[in-house]
């Protein structure tokens, strides 16, 4: 007999474990995978309902006792930097930014290991290896670029030194940031924040109305300086909206704020997914194209 997989995603609901944002409390994700011809528009989809992408797996947060965890995006045209962000510009003007295909290199990896055991050495991805890691970048099925910031060297040979790094997918409405790190040594220089700068810089060239940054927590300090983006929207009760008070999301961490996972899934809305034909190659399309078709660099 043969089987095949259904067309409709299922979902599903991981364990609970510890919340990495908010102490005391308990995370759970609501997932599905994303595979096949459909990826492309499951991901769009789903992009725009609160979920995230790691790998092959779409998420988002379904916690039991709290709905802290609000997807936030920036709506380009109507964003202005502060005048501390225009500062974060300036000190990285001489950065130098490349979008290449998602593979994984050692340059990037030592950034990387850099990045964690200076900020995040307690956290869930602390222990990742560099196939763990060449995973995370490379097992994507969907549009997806590595961009790179490299600022000029100070050796000889004049190398530039990568100094930043950011897996971002493309989507049909945005780009969506799915993770960044950068040199813990030039903390200072506002990395994270030039980092989102720039990719506000490359949806506007690219026509794409948003800037996807992932969830933002209120109460959380490791998230909060998302809230200080202008233009910011995040999605609650089924739709997004404009942040305004920050303050006024702190009820999200009370556990009647929680709807039953039945129902979460039941209102999630499902974009059509088909067959589709062959499709021909394209060229360039702009600053996060693909150009043309080569083999990985050895």
């Amino acid at each position: 007999m043969r089987h095949t997989l259904p067309i409709a995603p299922q979902f599903y609901v991981t364990a609970p474990q510890p919340c990495p944002y908010l102490p005391g409390r308990m995370e759970r994700k609501l997932f599905t995978a994303l595979q096949g011809e459909g990826a492309k528009r499951l991901n769009d989809g789903l992009s725009k309902q609160g979920f995230r992408r790691s790998q092959n797996v779409l998420y988002r947060p379904s916690c039991a006792e709290c709905t802290a965890c609000l997807s936030a995006r920036i709506r380009v045209a109507d964003f202005v930097p502060s005048r501390s962000q225009r500062r974060a510009l300036r000190r990285n003007h001489l950065l130098k930014r490349e979008a290449t295909s998602p593979w994984a290199t050692e340059d990037q990896y030592g950034l990387f290991r850099r990045y964690l055991d200076s900020r995040h050495a307690d956290g869930g991805m602390a222990d990742m290896d560099i196939f763990e890691f060449a995973a995370m970048i490379e097992e994507t099925p969907v549009k997806s670029r590595v961009v790179e910031y490299s600022a000029p060297g100070a050796r000889p040979d004049h190398k530039r030194e990568l100094t930043a790094v950011c897996l971002t997918d493309v989507l049909d409405d945005g780009l969506s940031m799915v993770y960044s790190f950068y040199d813990p040594e030039r903390a200072g220089d506002s990395l994270g924040t030039y980092i989102i700068l720039d990719h506000i810089a490359l949806a506007r060239s690219a026509g794409l109305p948003y800037v996807y940054l992932g969830y933002w927590v209120p109460g959380s300090r490791k998230m909060g300086y998302k809230s200080a983006f202008g233009a910011l929207e995040i999605y609650k009760n089924g739709q997004w909206q404009a942040i305004g008070d920050p303050a006024e999301h702190s009820g999200e961490t009370h556990p009647l704020s929680v709807d039953p996972i039945a129902e979460q899934v039941a209102r999630i809305t499902l974009p059509e997914i088909r067959p589709v034909g062959p499709v021909a190659p394209r060229g360039d399309d702009g600053p996060l194209g693909t150009g043309a078709a080569g083999s990985r660099p050895a």
